[in-house]
């Protein structure tokens, strides 16, 4: 319990002073030493993900009891910090935290307050553009002509950015108001003219009777890291792991066997991802082959692996990887 308390008034200082203490000071001594800080969305689009790729991917244990924003890892020397989408490129750019995942958007937006982070890798999901978005009935062809407009917003920064180069002595600076949710309603409402948001599918978009006016920027979830991170082997390791975890999601392993005349024309269409595997066979004249392809491309392969003469063509998934 009294570690518990410990731990919620870490995370009660960090967020009322924006900036976490250091390790060393009383509220972070439930936080071994040794633990790289990992800050990750407590909540939020890209929660569910960011946890299913560090469970299944990463090969993370933990236990987070309940309204706790602080848990341990019980199989790696990791401590997970779970922070508002928006505060994680902060708290990773300030070295309050070594590693933290979030949207190539968020780095953007609090670029002025961040100190330097560095991309670690993409993760390739999160996919969705930041938008200029306009009601339908408005008709506006252009983002120029919000300019000096009301836009309203989650990303103020961006936004102001954006509009920069439209403003004229004419048009006045563009009035930007920002809020931190329900963005969309805010033209419906009479409350502005456009608005600033994230599309992903479009369908909250386009229920709220809005439609794209001009994109600002694509984003994606990302790793980032401080570039002074107190745990330089723990990144790295966390880095492979993820990229093991990506090459099992995106690959199969495909096996056949092969006549040595036809091999040649089975090797095309299965290259693998460095090369494929070869071996021979007992049976005279028959080659055995194993090599990853692509999921979306395995059923097309297997047919095609079939016309050019290969037999007991086997698919495989892939739990994990490391390359």
């Amino acid at each position: 319990e009294a570690s518990l308390l410990q731990q919620n008034s870490f995370m009660a200082d960090a967020q009322a002073n924006k900036r976490m203490p250091s390790r060393s000071m009383g509220n972070m001594s439930a936080i071994p030493p040794e633990n790289m800080l990992l800050a990750v969305p407590k909540k939020g689009r890209l929660n569910e993900k960011v946890m299913k790729l560090l469970v299944d991917g990463v090969g993370m244990e933990y236990r987070r009891p309940d309204r706790v924003d602080v848990a341990h890892c019980t199989n790696m020397p990791v401590t997970l910090v779970f922070l508002p989408a928006h505060d994680i490129a902060t708290y990773v750019g300030e070295g309050n935290v070594d590693m933290g995942i979030t949207g190539e958007d968020v780095i953007r937006e609090t670029e002025p307050s961040t100190g330097i982070v560095e991309t670690v890798m993409s993760l390739g999901f999160g996919h969705c553009q930041l938008a200029v978005q306009a009601p339908i009935t408005d008709n506006v062809k252009s983002a120029s002509e919000l300019a000096g407009k009301r836009i309203v917003t989650s990303f103020p920064e961006i936004t102001r950015k954006f509009f920069a180069q439209y403003e004229t002595a004419e048009t006045g600076p563009t009035k930007i108001k920002f809020v931190s949710g329900s963005v969309e309603a805010a033209c419906g409402l009479g409350l502005a003219d456009g608005i600033v948001d994230l599309v992903e599918t479009g369908t909250t978009m386009r229920a709220a009777g809005l439609e794209i006016v001009e994109k600002i920027m694509d984003t994606q979830a990302v790793v980032i890291k401080n570039p002074s991170a107190e745990h330089p082997t723990m990144v790295s390791k966390f880095k492979s792991r993820i990229e093991g975890y990506h090459t099992a999601t995106q690959f199969q392993l495909i096996q056949y066997n092969v006549r040595k005349e036809d091999i040649a024309a089975c090797l095309k269409l299965t290259p693998g991802k460095r090369s494929p595997t070869i071996s021979s066979l007992d049976q005279t004249g028959y080659m055995a082959v194993s090599a990853l392809v692509k999921k979306a491309d395995a059923a097309t392969i297997m047919d095609g692996l079939a016309e050019a003469g290969a037999d007991s063509v086997l698919i495989f998934n892939i739990a994990n990887s490391r390359m």
